[in-house]
């Protein structure tokens, strides 16, 4: 309670002081919590490693892991990724050791790369409506205090710190709470404060306890960083007890920034891109900037090899001069220097494109977002079934400028399949347009709209995130392209679907009959789907699965027009189509799911598949002289 403090103070400084140099012995309250993250503290036992508290409770330290430093100086570094060390999986588990009226927690920690959303200790759930709990963290730049209080404004307050962090050197680190006021000190000076909080600590219903991660129900940033100690009191220090913390940990904030090299290892697995009759693009990403080479053949040593002497984190190389309808082995190797040891890759396959009479198939997976789980077992599935490549209509991952979501969600659940078969994306409106789209994807200029061909089919890949009207470059692009195209089947992809039964995204259905029942400003390339034959509208954003009639003129018929398919089930959280039937709903099925496509001349199958690998939708079409379908 916050008129406790007066009296705690002077304890309190001799407490904590006592406390930096790990002493047992001491005079005042206890802290709720101390963990001192040393090669004492820290220790494998049976599959699991622990961390022993000084006092309070034991940790679980999940992902892997370094002790940094000698004795004083001793320090746990965490990689990132899914990294940290777990409390309790479950807060009330641990209720004794958290602080309820009011908080201090100090940490001598280094921040190796910046966060958006970065974690050093808390419990804290951040899901849009529900936001609750306190966390000791940073951001890309400097460091942050979040909390929420009964009596707050009824969410988080973020408050964010005005000292740039060095990546690689040790801070000192203060938050402090009354009741009243937030405070975020560093190296002993007060660094932010906020009112905006006030009344006890309201806590979520649930969440886990961690330190070394900002971690809820459905977001897990792992810290990638040293952290030397962390402890935790239910009292508010006052200015004077972090001033004189702070002097038993200034030679720790003095030291300079570390590097810390941690061995060479994938961040992604190699995988495929747009791959021709003769040509194939490899891609990867290493942890530390490095030479690159790509080893291929028709057999699986792989005697052939491609060099890349450039250092680099993101690896691209594109082999040439390939024989059409072939099977080739690759492998890559990743070295640091020159004649250093190399990194290697597991010896994978590839195809390149086969000729326009051969039959061939493709798979279609939309909406893998934020679902690893989900989408890792259609991906299995889908490359079960040998497809020569991969469609995916739009939003890869949940948030594309979050690096987390590619290389902990989409690369390593879609990996089993891409690794074997390139991929051919567009983006979706969760992309967000990032940077990481164009780093992660090799495809032809400007790369958020293309075309390619496969055997007897070819494939337009528009953006509707962007204007496709009839004044629009991507418009007038497409137009062109489908009046040139010569090939027998013509596929388009955008992630927004012209036609949806869809209950709510398009007007809530359930509340009125006003609706547009699909996106306007993706309709409007209707005209050109219809004016030169299109045979499949490929779509996702809606996370269910449809398929329509043919579509002319805005009415069902029997054949001889595109077809509409929404394969939005590839993760996503899953949606349902309206109270109604309209016109051009031939089957709809709330579910996560893929497609596969097998084409044989002027005959295409399509069949669609649920989690369990059932079989539950299918289609012919059957192209005759005047290219009516059936």
């Amino acid at each position: 309670m916050t008129h406790l403090i007066p009296r705690f103070v002077l304890a309190f400084a001799v407490l904590l002081t006592a406390a930096s140099h790990i002493c047992q012995a001491h005079e005042g309250p206890d802290p709720l919590a101390r963990w001192r993250f040393d090669s004492q503290s820290i220790a494998a036992e049976g599959d699991a490693t622990t961390l022993r508290a000084r006092r309070g409770p034991d940790g679980t330290v999940l992902g892997k892991h370094q002790i940094i430093g000698e004795k004083y100086e001793e320090a746990i570094f965490l990689p990132g990724e899914k990294s940290g060390i777990v409390v309790a999986e479950d807060h009330n588990q641990a209720a004794r050791f958290l602080p309820k009226e009011s908080l201090t927690v100090s940490a001598v920690v280094s921040i190796d790369r910046g966060e958006k959303w970065g974690g050093l200790v808390g419990v804290i759930q951040d899901n849009g409506s529900s936001e609750a709990g306190w966390l000791l963290g940073y951001d890309e730049s400097t460091f942050a205090f979040a909390l929420r209080g009964e009596m707050g404004p009824g969410s988080l307050t973020y408050l964010r710190g005005t000292t740039k962090y060095e990546p690689g050197k040790l801070y000192h680190l203060v938050a402090v709470y009354d009741g009243k006021t937030m405070e975020l000190y560093v190296n002993g000076k007060l660094d932010a404060e906020s009112t905006a909080q006030s009344g006890p600590i309201h806590y979520p219903a649930k969440a886990p306890f961690m330190i070394g991660a900002y971690r809820d129900d459905n977001e897990f940033y792992g810290h990638r960083g040293r952290i030397r100690d962390v402890v935790l009191y239910d009292l508010a220090a006052k200015k004077a007890w972090v001033e004189h913390d702070y002097e038993h940990n200034a030679d720790l904030a003095k030291l300079p920034a570390v590097e810390i090299h941690e061995p060479l290892a994938f961040v992604i697995d190699p995988y495929l891109q747009f791959g021709t009759q003769t040509t194939m693009t490899v891609m990867w990403r290493s942890n530390r900037p490095a030479m690159a080479t790509l080893c291929y053949g028709e057999t699986a040593d792989c005697q052939q090899r491609i060099d890349v002497r450039d250092l680099k984190t993101i690896h691209e190389i594109r082999i040439e001069n390939l024989q059409p309808e072939t099977q080739y082995f690759y492998r890559t190797e990743t070295r640091l220097v020159e004649d250093g040891e190399p990194l290697l890759s597991e010896v994978a396959t590839f195809q390149t494109a086969v000729n326009r009479e051969t039959p061939f198939a493709f798979a279609v997976i939309s909406d893998t977002q934020g679902n690893p789980a989900v989408s890792g077992k259609l991906a299995g599935f889908a490359w079960e079934q040998r497809p020569s490549f991969l469609l995916h209509p739009g939003d890869l991952v949940s948030n594309g400028p979050d690096d987390s979501h590619w290389t902990q969600h989409f690369f390593p659940s879609m990996n089993p399949l891409i690794r074997h078969v390139p991929f051919y994306p567009v983006l979706g409106n969760h992309e967000r347009n990032a940077q990481y789209y164009y780093d992660y994807v090799s495809l032809p200029n400007p790369e958020y709209y293309y075309t390619y061909r496969f055997g007897n089919a070819q494939f337009f890949m528009i953006d509707t995130n962007r204007n496709v009207g009839p004044d629009s470059e991507q418009y007038a692009w497409l137009e062109k392209q489908l009046s040139e195209s010569d090939a027998t089947w013509k596929f388009v992809c955008h992630h927004h679907p012209p036609y949806t039964s869809d209950e709510d995204d398009y007007g809530n259905l359930w509340k009125t009959n006003k609706g547009t029942r699909g996106d306007v400003k993706a309709r409007q390339l209707v005209p050109l789907y219809e004016k030169y034959h299109v045979d499949i509208v490929w779509n996702g954003h809606i996370h269910s699965y449809e398929r329509t009639w043919p579509i002319r003129e805005n009415k069902a018929v029997d054949g001889g027009a595109p077809v509409y398919m929404i394969t939005g089930g590839g993760g996503g959280h899953l949606e349902t189509p309206g109270p109604i039937r309209p016109f051009f709903m031939n089957t709809v099925r709330r579910g996560h799911h893929y497609a596969m496509v097998r084409i044989n001349g002027s005959n295409l199958e399509f069949q669609a598949y649920d989690l369990d690998n059932r079989l539950f939708d299918q289609m012919v079409i059957e192209k005759k002289a005047d290219s009516d379908q059936e």
